[in-house]
């Protein structure tokens, strides 16, 4: 069945989970990886702002970082004013999974909003799922 009304994306990564949720809840480094947001700036105490790699319109991120869960929800808007919650991240760790304590599942998981296009909600899972290699990516080389 696909999913019209959430996208989710996750990856396998050869990290601890406390090493995965730290890249996932920060602003800055978020901006290394998010497509939509990207070359981050802290404009005020957790507040930060980015470039959209695709329309080249700012776009506005607050972070709510739950670590007892390695959970990030992220409110986004094209101003601050305009900021809902779209995204939610998780950080599952390998012990849990089974896959030991080295390793972790990191997920992506987005939800439409009722004046999304088709078109704009298959960009919005493609991107998300060419983000998990990225976030793989930084992960492992660091």
């Amino acid at each position: 069945m696909q999913d019209h009304h959430c996208h989710s994306s996750s990856i396998i990564v050869n990290r601890p989970a406390e090493t995965a949720f730290a890249i996932m809840s920060d602003g800055i480094r978020q901006g290394t990886w998010a497509w939509g947001s990207a070359n981050r700036t802290e404009e005020s105490p957790g507040l930060f702002v980015g470039t959209s790699t695709f329309t080249g319109k700012k776009t506005w991120v607050r972070l709510h970082p739950d670590p007892e869960r390695f959970q990030v929800d992220y409110e986004v808007g094209g101003s601050p004013e305009a900021m809902q919650f779209r995204n939610m991240s998780r950080v599952i760790p390998g012990d849990l999974l089974k896959i030991g304590a080295d390793k972790c599942v990191v997920t992506l998981l987005t939800w439409r909003l009722a004046t999304q296009s088709d078109a704009e909600w298959e960009q919005m899972g493609c991107i998300h799922e060419a983000e998990m290699f990225l976030i793989r990516g930084l992960l492992e080389r660091e």
